[in-house]
């Protein structure tokens, strides 16, 4: 089917290819691995190699370990040639080892066990080998394991052991200890250790002591060494518990494998010493689950081994078969021996009773791995019992279903009536009061502070649902089928945990399958598969409208969304459930209207906090939905609901006003919660215009703006956004006088309001205001843009000056693009209201600016959310401009706008260059509107290709740089793209310097030859320095460009000429530099200081002296800095000084210790001064920074 399509396609689907294999693949890979143990046991590196790829191959196999079988035969033959060879050395022998226990933990022990040699000869040979064994070395634990299960299979032998032992006289006259004594020690001694030997130790046990002559000998013994273990040891130290775990586990087993009749008699001993031990308070819950283990194997040994004639029988269990039998067919599978099974009543012995209690108290461990092993006890014990006992442990087993109960009860619960279903012992009579518990589970959720507990729970119910498909005939469950379903749907798609959703639709398919009579099955899982399932949005939101479709599914699951999920601890919970509610909605619209949203309207005004906040919701999300139904059928909001339902949703907000639940903790919740009504309801257009709960709105609107800060970050965003689409639908519904006329009172008081929060000392309020500004409707607008964009503006500028605010910044300049939209443009309109020649070029100085902050505070570069926003808002702008009047774009702006983009799609934080470049193309390659004066339009064309608006990836480094710096040779946006590039080649991030560098090197290699383009760049980068010779965000990254640039000979026409022009004022931009004291500029100054001595003539004079004043500097590290710097200078250009007193010069350099004091280097300085023929600098005591 799929999977060999798939593996045909070359396995397209890995997934698919790696999860289902078709068998044993490696079998050539495998037997050279082996065959190399031999060379590779004796080296520490090729030995793990082999080892970890003959993991990896058997891991693969790991779910579907049958694969092995056919193979495993020539793999353990391969092996024990090696382990039984006399010439194998020691690790050698180990490692062989090591890999049959790699084998053996894929396959399993019981499997691969029984594939050992068990002749009579093998006995000798292994228990010799595990005696030489050491159990306290760590590295060889394997081989112990894999000895004592082959041993465990060894001891099997049909002969008695005494004649293994022909004479006990050895030569030396010692009489040598009988094989099963040397066995029964061995084992005995493994069960004390603490690693893994200790479970192979359990087994042998379990083989051992059930053999005919051992037990006759050693039983006994053996059972009383245990008790006595068990009775010595307490659970406190870590060596004790390791010692009752091998007691309890080797008992376990020995009672699972042993004969009723021989185990009989210590059966009540052992309990009894069980029971004082009080296993099931003990902190391990390895040991409670063993001591659960153990009490069942006890339970069954008190019983006879036999199947209760009164179970049920559901005849076939293949799902082959049973889909072949016809149905009359079915109706005649029942037991042909049951008529003449007659129950024998015998006592049952009242330990039974006991044995019960524990597994009952076991089925609420806090541990599921004991939950789990008390389950199956239950299944077992109960398979033997009469019929009346074992009702009334069913019945104890629904008592784990009380709400007085645990969570863990209840998944103790469902995991045993799972067990008790799937083996028949849960009688359909008993099923009418099974099936509600199961329900009840299904939707089992406790909460606990702020999360809650019962995933596990709703698990197990999914697990039962499952078991029931299996177990009962389709007639025994038809009058639960509605129920089942219903539940199982509801848990598919609602519920939180994903595994839970996947379980539920799994015991959904096998209902389908099984039972065939749950309504629309197949239709529905089509829809809701295991990976449907698997997104939390996409199950409340698309799967369940289309499952509420079917009738018989509609109503519970809008019921189960308003009881359960609208008051959920997760706020995620909370939302999607009223969409969810929104989108089902048209499916059963009067039952919202009238049963829904009155059961609604007194959540929203309750005391439950998460209850209140999903309530507001869901009435806000279901009167929108039933408004745009009304509209299909020009019926009004108030047509569809009920006056009362109207009042009450009016005076929603005036009783939390009035109860003051907008304060707070709460009122985090509860403002979103009632703005988000408020745009519902607008939109809705309910008849409260002019009605004073209006006011109460916009009050509520306007004082959560003010009191932004006072709700924690993880909120704030949420909250401005839903102010603003509630004052925007607000507005729109209720302050037109006329369609498109403000009610001029309320236009003026709420531009006056928000222009002078743009003032206001708190951050957060400008946001909220600049936002509130951008969401005003046309009509609001109009009159009044000169008014709010010159607020706009000034919170532009000042802010940035003082270089704080800098989130209201990035909300004003988003408004300002916003009201332009909205505002529209003409060529010749009014500044007050449109966009046109007269307001434009302010816009777009304003938006222009913006691109330039760089402010930086704690959390990085913050100025950047203000030239994202800027880059959107000039998109915006301009594309409306150009649409509409492209007159008034003049070229000045287009050439700024489009230089300011090139510079930061030259910049080093790959985000806001992404965005940045992806602008720049969507203007550049705008046909409707075309973007007109747009400089080199022909060669930027050429750079860019159409092609690149989709393939172009901004975001890699390794692509965008090579064609950002072909910007350079374009006369216009040299300068900005040679300053954006600064940063980036000068920057730390490796890849972004090493791409940047590389494109940049690049294009000055294709300029080398031609005199003027040189020139012209070096002037450009010139004005750069000269620019931001005092900007530490560019002076760094450029010196360090610059160092680059003189290292990679990028000048070198210059240095041909004397004293060229570029190199004198370069050296008088970094005498400035040099004044600092700031060490990382200095250092970059130092490295251009050594690049600039290439140039010829009197520079080079200047260029020594600057450096050697350095070597004089205040500052140790600097001083020694220079020195370092020299010598590779000197190194470098071995011609720019006299060669007879180079030598002598160097070995000054390296070997003054320039961090000693002043006086001293000093002198040295000097020296150097001489030979080199440089003046030597004078002290000036002034200025501390030049005190050389």
């Amino acid at each position: 089917m799929a999977l060999s399509e798939t593996e045909n396609e070359g396995g397209e689907s890995e997934v698919i290819v790696a999860s289902v294999l078709g068998g044993f693949s490696e079998t050539d890979e495998t037997r050279a691995l082996i065959s190399s143990l031999p060379e590779v046991h004796g080296d520490t590196v090729t030995r793990e190699s082999t080892t970890e790829r003959f993991l990896v191959i058997m891991n693969r196999y790991q779910e579907q370990p049958h694969l092995l079988d056919p193979h495993l035969e020539w793999m353990l033959n391969m092996i024990l040639e090696f382990v039984r060879s006399e010439k194998s050395p020691p690790s050698l022998v180990h490692l062989g080892f090591k890999f049959l226990y790699i084998i053996c933990k894929v396959r399993g022990y019981k499997i691969f066990m029984q594939l050992f040699p068990h002749e009579v000869a093998d006995v000798q040979p292994v228990l010799d080998l595990l005696t030489r064994q050491d159990p306290k070395d760590s590295e060889t634990w394997e081989t112990r394991y894999m000895l004592l299960l082959w041993l465990s299979m060894t001891c099997l032998i049909p002969f008695d052991l005494y004649r293994l032992d022909g004479h006990l006289e050895s030569e030396g006259g010692k009489t040598r200890e009988p094989i099963m004594d040397r066995i029964l020690a061995i084992a005995k001694s493994y069960l004390l250790v603490s690693d893994s030997p200790r479970d192979a130790a359990s087994v042998l046990v379990s083989k051992f002591m059930t053999r005919p002559d051992v037990k006759q000998k050693r039983l006994g013994d053996f059972l009383d060494w245990s008790l006595t273990t068990i009775s010595q040891t307490s659970d406190q130290s870590m060596t004790d518990i390791m010692v009752l775990d091998g007691a309890l586990q080797s008992l376990a087993k020995l009672f699972k494998h042993g004969k009723r009749d021989d185990l009989l008699q210590y059966a009540p001993t052992i309990l009894q010493c069980l029971e004082q031990k009080h296993l099931s308070e003990s902190s391990q819950a390895m040991l409670r689950k063993l001591g659960v283990k153990l009490i069942q194997r006890l339970g069954l040994t008190f019983l006879k081994p036999r199947l209760a004639a009164w179970r049920y029988q559901r005849g076939s269990r293949s799902l082959a078969a049973n889909l072949s039998m016809s149905q009359s067919a079915t109706a005649a599978v029942t037991p042909e021996m049951e008529t003449q099974e007659q129950e024998e009543d015998y006592d049952i012995p009242e330990e039974v009773e006991t044995v019960i209690e524990h597994l009952l108290v076991g089925l609420k461990d806090k541990e599921t791995i004991v939950r789990w092993s008390a389950a199956k006890g239950i299944g077992r014990v109960t398979g033997r019992l009469p019929k009346e006992l074992a009702d009334e442990v069913v019945g104890s087993v629904l008592d784990c279903f009380s709400f007085q109960e645990t969570d863990n009860a209840w998944h103790g619960g469902c995991l045993a009536l799972a067990e008790l279903g799937r083996r028949g012992l849960l009688l359909p009579s008993r099923l009418t009061d099974v099936v509600p518990l199961i329900i009840k589970s299904l939707t089992y959720e406790e909460k606990r502070g702020a999360y809650s507990v019962g995933s596990n729970v709703r698990d197990a119910a999914c697990y039962v649902c499952w078991s029931f498909a299996r177990a009962y005939e389709p007639k025994e469950l038809k009058p639960f089928v509605t129920q089942i379903a219903s539940a199982l749907l509801i848990t598919t798609v609602f519920d939180r945990n994903v595994n839970c959703r996947r379980a539920a639709s799994a015991a959904f398919q096998e209902n389908v399958g099984r039972q065939g009579t749950f309504p629309h099955g197949i239709d529905i899982l089509t829809a809701a598969d295991y990976y449907a399932v698997g997104n939390l949005s996409n199950c409340y939101l698309n799967i369940s409208v289309y499952i509420a479709s079917f009738p018989e599914y509609t109503k519970a699951m809008i019921d189960h969304l308003v009881t359960m999920k609208i008051n959920h601890w997760d706020g995620v919970i909370r939302e999607l459930t009223t969409k969810a509610l929104h989108n089902l909605t048209p499916q059963a619209p009067d039952y919202m209207a009238t049963t829904v949203l009155p059961q609604l309207l007194p959540m929203a005004v309750g005391i439950d906090l998460h209850g209140r906040h999903g309530a507001i919701l869901a009435c806000a999300e279901i009167t929108h939905a039933l408004y745009k139904l009304g509209l299909e059928t020009n019926r009004t909001v108030e047509d569809t609901i009920s006056s009362e339902c109207v009042d009450a949703l009016k005076n929603i907000h005036q009783m939390l006003h009035d109860r003051k639940q907008y304060r707070g903790f709460g009122g985090e919740l509860m403002r979103p919660a009632m703005c988000s009504l408020i745009e519902k309801l607008s939109l809705s257009k309910m008849p409260f215009k002019n009605d004073p709960v209006i006011t109460g709105w916009q009050g509520l609107i306007d004082d959560t703006i003010k009191t932004l800060h006072l709700f924690s970050s993880a909120g704030k965003d949420g909250i401005m956004v839903a102010v603003a689409s509630a004052l925007s639908a607000l507005c729109d519904e209720y302050y037109q006088v006329e369609p498109g006329q403000a009610d001029s009172q309320m236009q003026d008081i709420l531009v006056s309001q928000y222009t002078e929060g743009l003032t206001n000392p708190q951050m957060l309020t400008r946001c909220g205001s600049a936002l509130a500004l951008g969401c005003l409707p046309t009509f609001m607008i109009q009159s009044k843009l000169k008014q709010i964009l010159e607020g706009l503006q000034q919170m532009c500028a000042v802010s940035q000056r003082e270089g704080t605010f800098t989130e209201a910044r990035r909300d004003a300049v988003r408004a300002i693009a916003q009201v332009c939209v909205k505002a529209g443009v003409c060529a010749d309109g009014s500044p007050d209201s449109t966009l046109c020649s007269e307001n434009v070029a302010e816009v777009y100085d304003t938006l222009l600016n913006s691109m330039n902050d760089y402010t930086t505070d704690s959390r990085g570069d913050v100025g950047a959310w203000v030239r994202e926003a800027a880059m959107t808002s000039l998109m915006e702008v301009t594309m409306l401009v150009a649409s509409s009047a492209p007159e008034i774009l003049s070229p000045d702006l287009v050439k700024c706008m489009m230089c300011c983009l090139a510079q930061q799609a030259a910049e080093k934080i790959d985000r806001y260059r992404a965005h940045a470049g992806n602008i720049f193309l969507r203007l550049l390659h705008s046909t409707e509107p075309a973007v007109p004066h747009i400089p080199h339009r022909e060669e930027l064309l050429s750079i860019f290709p159409a092609e690149t608006t989709t393939s172009l990836n901004w975001n890699a480094p390794s692509q965008a740089f090579q064609y950002i710096t072909q910007l350079l040779r374009l006369l216009q946006y040299q300068r900005h793209t040679l300053l954006g590039l600064t940063v980036s080649v000068g920057g730390i991030t490796e890849s972004t310097v090493h791409f940047s560098s590389q494109s940049l090197f690049d294009y000055l290699r294709g300029i080398q030859e031609d005199g003027a383009a040189l020139t012209q760049f070096g002037d450009t980068l010139l004005v750069i320095f000269r620019d931001n010779l005092r900007n530490d965000r560019v002076s760094i990254p450029f010196l360090k460009m610059l160092n680059q640039m003189l290292a990679n000979s990028c000048f070198e026409i210059f240095t041909t000429q004397e004293n060229h022009q570029f190199c004198v004022e370069l050296l008088t931009l970094c005498k400035e530099i040099k004044k600092t004291k700031d060490i990382s500029k200095l250092r970059a100054c130092i490295a251009v200081f050594c690049g600039l001595i290439q140039f010829q003539g009197e520079v080079r004079k200047k260029v020594l002296s600057q450096l050697l004043m350095l070597l004089c500097h205040p500052f140790p590290v600097i001083r020694k800095t220079t020195a370092s710097q020299m010598y590779e200078m000197l190194l470098t250009y071995d011609d720019v000084i006299d060669p007879e007193v180079l030598d002598d010069v160097m070995t000054l350099l390296s070997d003054t210790n320039w961090e000693s004091d002043l006086a001293t280097v000093r002198t040295h300085r000097n020296q150097l001064c001489d030979w080199l023929g440089v003046p030597r600098p004078q002290v000036v005591a002034k200025s501390p920074v030049q005190a050389t």
